[in-house]
């Protein structure tokens, strides 16, 4: 790295809704390229991010992480001001820091959590753009069962919507997948090393499934066993998932 260059690690919480996702995008209405494009504005020229990893369309954060390289004399404060003044008011950037040279948004990270909001009946209009509506009664004894089932180190073959040939290691230990009520909104909680393209919208729909009573947890047993994809296993909508958190060694 130019020696003349400070690392910054900055933290964003962003509403997915109407972002074509984290990743920049042709049409530049992704989130990086928004960020990227405020910090045009400040530095006076072209500066790349690096995020902790993707977020797909409608996929919302608390707490995505991102680098960058350029020279700022001010100290984090005043950077962080920058982005106040800047912004959308669906992006957020809340932290800034400095950081050492070798540090990387995504190669630094050990783990991630997720969280997925399921709520029970008809939500109101500020409720309704960050959760899965689901009509039905759910039953929380059978959905803690299934995600028992799911906890642990496993191949997710099953429950990624990547297709065609193999490309990568689809085993991932699952060191979380905890499911909460609070009120009319259940929260899915799932933490891991890393997670696969549409995993844990995977995991939420099965054990959704698992608690309108369509799967039981020996089906969520078997579907982990047999490593394919089918129709008993459903994506979630994007609108109930966030990237709560980037875990860092």
């Amino acid at each position: 790295m130019n020696p003349l260059l400070q690392r910054w690690k900055c933290t964003c919480a962003y509403d997915g809704t109407n972002f074509a996702g984290w990743q920049s995008q042709a049409g530049g209405r992704a989130v990086q390229d928004v960020i990227e494009a405020r910090l045009q504005q400040i530095f006076g020229g072209p500066v790349r991010i690096h995020g902790s990893g993707r977020t797909d369309a409608g996929v919302h954060a608390k707490g995505q992480v991102f680098h960058f390289d350029a020279a700022w004399r001010h100290g984090p404060e005043k950077l962080l001001a920058a982005f106040r003044t800047g912004l959308p008011p669906q992006i957020q950037v809340s932290e800034v820091r400095a950081a050492v040279p070798d540090f990387h948004a995504r190669f630094s990270a050990k783990g991630k959590r997720y969280v997925y909001r399921v709520h029970c009946g008809d939500p109101d209009p500020f409720t309704r753009p960050f959760c899965w509506p689901v009509h039905r009664t759910l039953d929380l004894v059978a959905m803690r069962a299934a995600a028992k089932v799911l906890q642990g180190r496993h191949d997710f073959r099953a429950f990624t919507a990547v297709n065609g040939p193999e490309r990568e290691d689809t085993v991932r230990d699952l060191t979380r997948l905890d499911v909460t009520r609070r009120g009319r909104e259940i929260r899915i909680t799932g933490e891991a090393a890393g997670f696969l393209y549409k995993m844990m919208r995977s995991l939420a729909g099965v054990l959704v499934q698992a608690g309108e009573g369509k799967l039981s947890a020996a089906d969520v047993r078997s579907i982990l066993a047999a490593k394919t994809r089918t129709a008993a296993v459903p994506t979630a909508p994007a609108s109930g998932l966030f990237l709560m958190k980037v875990f860092y060694r």
